[in-house]
């Protein structure tokens, strides 16, 4: 296994809409696990394809990120392959302090679904459907906007995303 390289916000790839996966294979096996091996890395609870350079629909999660009885820190991911949301719950709520491996040094209060129910298909192409709330609500919704070439920056308030862009012109000036 390798540990891939995360694609930085402003990288334009990031913005586009993924493709869906046709097929399965060992290839795309061993890319899963390596998103599984780079996101504990980078300390992060979910990665999209994207945030790799990879634009495929495909996400890994922390299995155990949204219980929090679990308190065992064992790196176990689960995959899902042409993941979508199917169904939304009115309600919602804020997520606090959310941030994101692509978009470094910002954290943000985001608006999300309290309830998503989520369709997908596994790593051995089994079709799979589940309801998701709290915190893994919030990593569908974030991970599955990165397919859709949306990033959680694009969610927060056009003062809000001026001034991160601003620090970030600011920081990549100073790098120079």
């Amino acid at each position: 296994m390798a540990i891939l390289n995360i694609l930085k916000y402003p990288e334009k790839s990031l913005l586009e809409p993924s493709a869906p996966v046709d097929e399965i294979d060992e290839e795309l096996k061993r890319f899963i696990a390596d998103m599984g091996e780079t996101m504990f890395h980078d300390s992060g609870v979910g990665l999209a394809a994207p945030q790799v350079g990879v634009n495929k629909r495909v996400i890994v999660y922390d299995s155990h990120a949204a219980d929090p009885e679990f308190e065992e820190e064992v790196n176990e991911f689960t995959a899902l392959i042409n993941p979508e949301i199917i169904k939304k719950s009115d309600d919602t709520f804020i997520s606090e302090n959310e941030g994101c491996l692509s978009v470094v040094d910002f954290r943000s209060d985001v608006k999300r679904h309290t309830r998503v129910t989520v369709r997908a298909l596994n790593i051995d192409g089994k079709q799979m459907e589940f309801d998701a709330e709290g915190l893994l609500s919030v990593i569908m919704q974030h991970e599955i906007d990165h397919l859709d070439g949306v990033l959680f920056i694009d969610r927060i308030s056009s003062l809000k995303r001026a001034m991160y862009k601003k620090k970030l012109k600011k920081k990549m000036k100073q790098a120079e």
